[in-house]
């Protein structure tokens, strides 16, 4: 009887084995897919969503949201992001391109890609410190779109064969800094912070979507569905009672625009 009892307990062990290594392989063998699969970037951007929008969630405790802060900071530094949206270049071939088209390319998607980590830290600042619940969740939507133009922008840099700027850890520091200190004004002096830096973008596009070599059409395509959506989330913030900034902040931000894509076009 207890013979039976023991060869019972190791047959039970031996089954329960064998279930977690097989849990364990299709565990391994799932995650493996999802790196190496097209389902990789949508689950990526699931989790970011995720993660972004239960970020200051009730039921987190301030550590939480610190963590998930810092998790969106390494991930949008380190060229992690996941787009929740196809790549608007997907659409055009990939262009032939010479030595010097491909540099002038080069160099423009990294000022656009270094662009974008600016708008995510401006963002992630200004929704840290946000007043109002409707105001931080409004940011926060604005940033996954954001998320989709970095995203789109990596991956266009690597077909070109050219890196991100060296400096992105920099840029994401100090425009956190700025987004967190314009949140501190208020909400509408935030908002009013998002409709003149989304409008100077705007602008920005359009000049390099002229300065494009006339055949990357792949670059241009990104670029012209970024600028929509920056109009876009200029008028929204606005409709959402955004204030015209007072002279010389416009002023200051085109400058430290300038020198940030000066730097970033080599760098």
């Amino acid at each position: 009887m207890r013979g039976r009892a023991t060869g019972g307990a190791t047959r039970l062990r031996a089954t329960k084995d064998r279930q977690g290594y097989r849990h364990g392989a299709c565990h391994a063998s799932s995650r493996t897919t999802r790196l190496q699969g097209p389902g990789f970037s949508a689950g990526r951007a699931a989790l970011r969503d995720n993660g972004r929008m239960n970020a200051h969630f009730p039921g987190l405790t301030p550590l939480d949201r610190v963590l998930a802060g810092f998790q969106r900071a390494l991930d949008t530094v380190a060229g992690a992001t996941a787009a929740a949206r196809p790549s608007p270049g997907d659409a055009q071939p990939l262009p032939t391109l010479d030595a010097r088209s491909q540099r002038r390319s080069a160099g423009l998607m990294r000022v656009n890609h270094t662009g974008e980590v600016c708008a995510q830290a401006l963002y992630d600042g200004q929704a840290a410190l946000a007043r109002d619940l409707a105001t931080r969740t409004h940011l926060e939507t604005a940033a996954a779109e954001e998320t989709d133009h970095l995203a789109w922008c990596a991956e266009r840099l690597h077909e070109l064969d050219a890196r991100p700027s060296l400096f992105n850890p920099l840029w994401y520091a100090g425009s956190f800094a700025i987004g967190a200190l314009a949140a501190v004004a208020g909400d509408r002096w935030s908002l009013g912070f998002v409709v003149e830096t989304e409008r100077q973008v705007e602008t920005h596009l359009g000049e390099h979507i002229k300065r494009l070599p006339a055949d990357d059409d792949r670059s241009r395509a990104i670029l012209a569905a970024m600028q929509a959506d920056e109009a876009r989330h200029a008028e929204n913030a606005l409709a959402r009672g955004g204030r015209k900034l007072p002279f010389p902040v416009p002023t200051m931000m085109r400058g430290a625009s300038k020198m940030m894509k000066t730097v970033a076009y080599r760098l």
